[in-house]
């Protein structure tokens, strides 16, 4: 019964975040909002939606460790697993864009969770409100160098979501939200069975098998953005994301039920966050050394090799 609980709320997840995503593109079309910014703010919050309503199912449950682990893994699996298999399918051209601010905010947004949790081991509303407000500037200045670039440059948009009626709009929104909350009530419950089941902790299950189901709307978000050359969403929804993680389902998460560090997982602040902000600090390197401003196949390998030593080296 776990794994039924556990694989129908992945599938409930995956159609409420792919109707979400659908819906939200369609509106900020409509709104002549350029790729780019949807790419960081409108895909990256519809598709950080699982994490948001699975996080907040297991705070209210009183099971932090899920909480945690399913942002932590997601972060992880965001680069590593999305980002790696992206990498691979279509080598990825870099903005300038990245590493003047969107990395740089990734990495502040990385390490500041650390330090609130490190401090006290838990995450207060206060500490759960200045992250929120942190994410809230941060797409102030996104948005509005955004407009400076394209103001005389409007991209193309799609024009099938371009022309979608607003009834379908709607329609979209619903069915995705009600996919988004049953897809996590019954994730929540089923990881839970299954971690007792099977005789390893919640965290374990939350940082591998939860965070890899919460992070397939950014696989294929990105999958689909690198075939029809779509780089500019592809990297900006991955990186928009992880902010997104941590700002606005850690941040709103703690604001409604602060969430506390169980004793009995130490590997979150020991080791697993640590890993968390290796991958975010390795772009760098990677989009500099050896082709300038390029993610290419061998990286993206490297990428997914590493994810895949963290996925051994958790569950053995």
């Amino acid at each position: 019964m776990s794994v039924f609980l556990v694989i129908a709320g992945l599938a409930l997840l995956v159609v409420g975040g792919d109707f979400l995503v659908r819906a939200s593109v369609g509106l900020s079309f409509k709104f002549k909002i350029s790729k780019l910014v949807i790419g960081m703010t409108v895909v990256s919050f519809a598709t950080s939606a699982p994490e948001l309503l699975v996080s907040l199912q297991a705070a209210l449950d009183g099971v932090s460790d899920i909480t945690l682990g399913n942002v932590i893994g997601s972060n992880i699996a965001n680069i590593g697993l999305v980002l790696g298999i992206t990498a691979i399918i279509s080598p990825l051209v870099v903005d300038g864009e990245f590493y003047k601010l969107n990395w740089p905010m990734m990495m502040l947004i990385s390490f500041a969770l650390y330090y609130f949790l490190k401090n006290d081991q838990v995450l207060t509303q206060l500490e759960g409100l200045i992250m929120l407000v942190a994410l809230i500037i941060f797409l102030f200045v996104l948005i509005r160098n955004s407009r400076k670039l394209t103001k005389s440059n409007i991209e193309e948009v799609d024009e099938a979501l371009a022309q979608v009626s607003n009834f379908k709009i709607v329609a979209w929104l619903m069915i995705g939200a009600a996919g988004l909350y049953f897809g996590s009530e019954w994730l929540v419950e089923g990881a839970k069975q299954l971690a007792l089941s099977v005789g390893i902790s919640d965290y374990a299950i939350s940082v591998t098998v939860i965070a890899i189901g919460t992070s397939v709307p950014e696989l294929a978000a990105s999958v689909i953005a690198a075939l029809k050359r779509e780089k500019a969403i592809s990297l900006g929804n991955l990186i928009g994301s992880n902010i997104f993680n941590i700002a606005s389902v850690l941040g709103l998460t703690a604001m409604i039920k602060p969430i506390v560090v169980n004793p009995d997982t130490p590997e979150i602040l020991s080791t697993n966050i640590f890993w968390m902000i290796a991958f975010a600090a390795v772009l760098i390197p990677l989009v500099i050394i050896p082709k300038r401003f390029v993610i290419g196949r061998y990286k993206g390998m490297l990428l997914f090799g590493a994810y895949l030593v963290f996925i051994y080296l958790t569950l053995k």
